[in-house]
């Protein structure tokens, strides 16, 4: 086992080898990366992060399907969508389980919300006295979801139902966390970067564990707490940085 100094040193260099721009070519991110405007930057990057699960490749192909039936104007399609244009999405195979169905339902959500705000960013606020994003991602769900049940509501998780909200984690991180590496958005002007965690999948676990970040064996939102509290001794300031070291290992599988 590494010591704290050692263990310390070790992440910081794997989040410095890793956070650079050759990052973005084989990552969803590179779908928002496209964009110079705010909405569009979080319309893409929302629905990029949402169909993240499998193959990155093909969820590269699955995102750029997407901007393709926006014109490749997200924000644009949102706001000035017809009926038509939901009808024929829905008729569209996007993702896996993500369908055109979940893909109208997601338009039509969003134009409700913009129509409100002028940024996503409303909807993820954290309040005084909170730490994490837990409570602002159910508050988030809330506005974001109708209250009547919508088979489009699996792909919006629930830390309360102990998910492990990997996918808005990521997104959080790509729009909160600012640096001068160019990977990450930061665009978010009203959200403490100290409340990121790390977005928790098969390769990040697998890496938490076998350093002793964490112990738990489920990938689930107890377990994105304890890492939270592993993860934040090395920087309280800017926890997330950390996704790059763990996330670049798991690829890697340097440590196998």
């Amino acid at each position: 086992m590494l010591s704290f100094e050692e263990l310390k040193s070790f992440l910081d260099e794997k989040a410095d080898q890793y956070n650079s721009p050759d990052f973005i070519e084989d990552d969803p991110i590179q779908i928002p990366h496209r964009f110079s405007v705010k909405q569009d930057i979080e319309i893409a990057g929302f629905l990029a992060a949402t169909i993240s699960w499998g193959n990155r490749k093909s969820i590269i192909r699955s995102a750029d399907k997407m901007l393709d039936i926006m014109g490749n104007s997200p924000y644009d399609f949102v706001l000035n969508h017809s009926e038509k244009d939901l009808e024929i999405l829905r008729e569209k195979s996007i993702h896996r389980t993500f369908n055109g169905e979940d893909f109208a339902y997601f338009i039509r959500q969003f134009n409700k919300i913009y129509k409100e705000n002028e940024s996503l960013e409303n909807l993820f606020l954290v309040k005084d006295q909170e730490t994490n994003f837990q409570h602002a991602i159910e508050r988030f769900r809330s506005g974001f979801l109708e209250t009547e049940k919508h088979r489009s509501h699996k792909h919006i998780s629930s830390p309360y139902k102990n998910s492990s909200s990997k996918r808005i984690i990521m997104f959080l991180r790509w729009m909160v966390r600012k640096d001068k590496r160019g990977v990450d958005f930061g665009i978010w002007e009203n959200i403490n970067q100290k409340h990121l965690s790390i977005p928790l999948d098969v390769h990040t676990g697998n890496i938490s564990r076998k350093l002793g970040l964490v112990f738990r064996t489920q990938n689930d939102w107890k377990t994105v707490e304890e890492l939270d509290a592993a993860i934040r001794k090395f920087d309280e300031n800017d926890p997330a940085k950390y996704d790059f070291a763990l996330f670049g290992l798991g690829v890697t599988k340097e440590l196998l």
